[in-house]
């Protein structure tokens, strides 16, 4: 995703939330991204530089005079080949520091000698948070060009709920790989289908599909990383929704088509993942089918073909579809994308991809074939949307 052999430097600050920092060391160490840990004195009173060195395999930076930095410059030495430094947890008094531009300890020093970006993940009490000094420090440091990571809201260690918690270890992933990933759909806009339609048999029956919706939420966070403003219409699916997206919640295929007719006229893209049901019961009882011995027969209507609908608008947005069949995968993919006159469609074969983690993908385009080889659909979307991005 644009964040292999990244080197981002870690700033620990002194907060209880310091705990995360050692999962998210983790989860980026399992990237490929190399991470060098800096602790400012506090910190280590909440967690030990030698847990932060076992997790990154890094020997972690603490005080200014450190003999290991042979030039005797840790501040200018630790940060130039860094590609951004993240501070997590950011205290209200360490943010108070970068807005003044103080350089009291390694860490505030490192920030201010920087030449790289500078990402804030602010942690603190809710009032510190809502204090209008560290509001104003906050609209500083976002008119001074550094990110803002969070907070979020929630429950805090001094017992009270609101705003000021820092973001759980994966957001900040999530966070810092969006920061890496180039912004190839910067300024697009696009609208993407995800999950199963569930078509009511009965109020408790209904006729659905295997679709676990991870390929069409792998495609929304990948085109919000690419600097893109997504809108996902879900399915059913188990899936969290990705942070910054407009999300509409579609049981049915009738649903999901009034949703993505109502919101399609400003889109520039449009992905159609959703395994979207052919046919839904004409009369579906009001109430719960008694069980019978007798044979029960349903009498099915087709729905409406979305994703042909949309393509055949006039000035359509750019569309691609998906496409997954039990055999003849490539024929019947390359038929369906020519009926309904896409640029490009995805296909894949049924056993190896519906509700897995991992899939092996086909791309056709006016191109041809381009077969993409097995790997985790986080992985898929990003080589997805980097081939759409040429295509456009």
């Amino acid at each position: 995703m644009g964040q292999a052999n990244k080197k981002l430097v870690l700033g620990i600050t002194g907060g209880i939330a310091a705990y995360k920092a050692a999962e998210l060391v983790r989860l980026l160490v399992k990237k490929n991204i190399a991470v060098q840990v800096v602790m400012t004195e506090a910190a280590c009173q909440f967690i030990t530089p030698v847990t932060m060195q076992a997790l990154s395999g890094k020997p972690v930076f603490i005080g200014m005079w450190d003999s290991s930095i042979s030039n005797g410059m840790p501040h200018i030495e630790l940060s130039r080949d860094a590609d951004a430094i993240l501070i997590a947890p950011a205290s209200a008094d360490f943010i108070a520091k970068l807005v003044h531009g103080r350089a009291d300890d390694l860490l505030s020093t490192l920030c201010l000698a920087r030449d790289c970006p500078l990402l804030v993940a602010p942690a603190m009490n809710k009032q510190m948070w809502d204090n209008p000094a560290t509001q104003r420090n906050i609209a500083q440091l976002t008119a001074d060009g550094a990110h803002i990571l969070g907070p979020d809201t929630g429950e805090q260690a001094c017992g009270e709920v609101g705003l000021g918690r820092m973001l759980e270890a994966e957001e900040l992933l999530s966070a810092i790989e969006a920061h890496f990933t180039p912004k190839l759909l910067a300024g697009k806009r696009v609208l993407i289908t995800a999950g199963a339609t569930l078509e009511m048999i009965d109020p408790v029956r209904a006729i659905t599909n295997l679709s676990s919706g991870k390929m069409g939420y792998a495609l929304a966070q990948a085109a919000i990383n690419m600097g893109a403003k997504v809108t996902l219409v879900s399915g059913a699916t188990a899936l969290t929704p990705p942070a910054n997206i407009t999300n509409i919640n579609a049981t049915n295929a009738q649903a999901m088509y009034q949703a993505v007719m109502s919101n399609i006229s400003n889109q520039d893209i449009f992905i159609s993942v959703a395994a979207v049901a052919d046919y839904s019961p004409s009369k579906p009882s009001v109430q719960k089918i008694k069980k019978q011995t007798a044979t029960l027969n349903i009498e099915l209507q087709p729905n409406k073909d979305i994703l042909a609908e949309v393509a055949s608008l006039p000035n359509a947005p750019f569309c691609v579809g998906f496409a997954a069949e039990t055999q003849d995968l490539l024929k019947h993919a390359e038929t369906k994308r020519q009926a309904k006159k896409l640029p490009l469609l995805v296909a894949n074969l049924v056993g190896e991809s519906m509700g897995q983690d991992d899939a092996t993908l086909t791309l056709l385009d006016n191109n041809g074939a381009h077969t993409l080889p097995r790997a985790c659909k986080k992985v898929l979307a990003n080589e997805i949307l980097t081939h759409l991005s040429r295509l456009i």
